[in-house]
């Protein structure tokens, strides 16, 4: 169609379309790009969702309920109260074998037992038990005490288990044996077995005929008892495990009259136990224990200065708030702890005595400095 002489003459024109067409293709590129800045990648860069994403903290991980089993091959605990299944003091009282202000002192006041004593199903000749003492969740070995003259509890085994308000733990007492294997750190699982029921004493001797296994379930007061007690000058043997600093719940609660393994969460049973009293204290420095177990304080942290406990039957600490400006200043004009209420149904026969009841008022009693002490220390 076009000639050799065509292209000589109008070659400059095709040179311009060329031109023409990638200046228009330049264009609108640019436009585009103007128009749609904000959503091009840019080296290096991440989008403003995923940036805001990287920002946050990671979620924390949900901590499912325990799994709870039985700590011998006794599985009767809540449906009978026998000698078959508990033990009694020598008192020959089935009660003095549960949870709570259920026997009496050589002072002649209740005492406070903060365990479950389970008896024997087996023995030997000898009458000595021979049952074997299992974890009741999983967890990890936190202390095994493999001299029985150093403890009232005689050789003992706690664990530590996680739970949805913190770490809890559990502990077996007056074994015959402790497992060799068993190390601090070791990890267990439901039904790993500790060590071998028996009457191991501490300051009282336990008969063969009255051999047990004491159960304890609760929190730890405080992660700096032996601080306190090298402070006191006392010989503790136990670190942290010392039955002062271990604080109980009974252990019926974690177990149905059906199931061979029940879930339980202490976060959960907390927010159901009766407040035995309601104390409000001045804490001269950030309370350990609220540090791990922040599910129970209701405020800012660190928990310090004047602040109010809600209190168990048992000395556990359900809750803790700061304290109002009224109660501030009632604090600062009592010097020292004021019982803001207290349930005299609930106390019962106030085995512990943290609290008393005076004309019908609870009073700060005497016995609960100590425990207080170590809570705050």
């Amino acid at each position: 169609m076009f000639g050799r002489g065509f292209w000589k003459r109008w070659w400059w024109l095709a040179a311009f379309i060329v031109f023409d067409v990638c200046f228009v293709i330049w264009w609108r590129g640019r436009d585009w790009q103007a128009d749609h800045r904000d959503a091009l990648p840019v080296a290096g860069a991440q989008p403003a969702a995923t940036a805001a994403r990287a920002a946050l903290p990671p979620p924390k991980p949900v901590i499912p309920p325990l799994q709870v089993g039985f700590p011998t091959a006794q599985t009767n605990l809540v449906r009978t109260t026998d000698e078959t299944v508990f033990m009694p003091t020598a008192s020959g009282r089935i009660e003095s074998a549960f949870y709570g202000s259920t026997r009496t002192g050589s002072s002649g006041y209740s005492s406070f037992h903060e365990g479950i004593d389970i008896a024997p199903q087996s023995r030997d000749r000898r009458g000595r038990a021979l049952d074997p003492v299992l974890a009741i969740a999983d967890g990890s070995v936190a202390y095994a005490n493999r001299h029985s003259g150093n403890s009232n509890y005689g050789l003992y085994v706690v664990l530590e288990h996680t739970d949805p308000v913190g770490t809890i733990y559990s502990l077996y007492a007056h074994l015959s044996a402790v497992e060799k294997r068993l190390h601090k750190g070791m990890p267990v699982t439901r039904g790993t077995p500790l060590g071998t029921m028996g009457n191991t004493p501490g300051g009282r001797i336990i008969p063969v005929v009255r051999s047990h296994l004491h159960l304890e379930v609760g929190m730890i007061r405080n992660r700096r008892f032996d601080d306190w007690a090298t402070a006191k000058k006392i010989d503790n043997r136990h670190d942290r495990y010392n039955g002062w600093n271990l604080t109980g719940i009974n252990p019926l609660d974690l177990y149905t009259d059906t199931d061979p393994v029940r879930p339980f969460s202490m976060r959960d049973y907390l927010t159901h136990l009766p407040v035995a009293f309601e104390l409000l204290i001045d804490a001269p420095r950030p309370l350990d224990y609220f540090s791990r177990y922040p599910a129970l304080w209701d405020g800012e942290l660190p928990a310090t200065g004047p602040l109010v406990l809600s209190v168990s039957e048992g000395g556990v600490v359900m809750a803790g708030r700061p304290a109002s400006e009224p109660e501030r200043e009632r604090l600062a004009a009592a010097r020292g702890p004021v019982v803001l209420a207290a349930d005299a149904a609930v106390l019962g026969r106030n085995g512990l005595r943290i609290v008393v009841q005076r004309n019908g008022q609870g009073e700060f009693g005497r016995s609960g400095a100590k425990w207080l002490e170590i809570l705050t220390y």
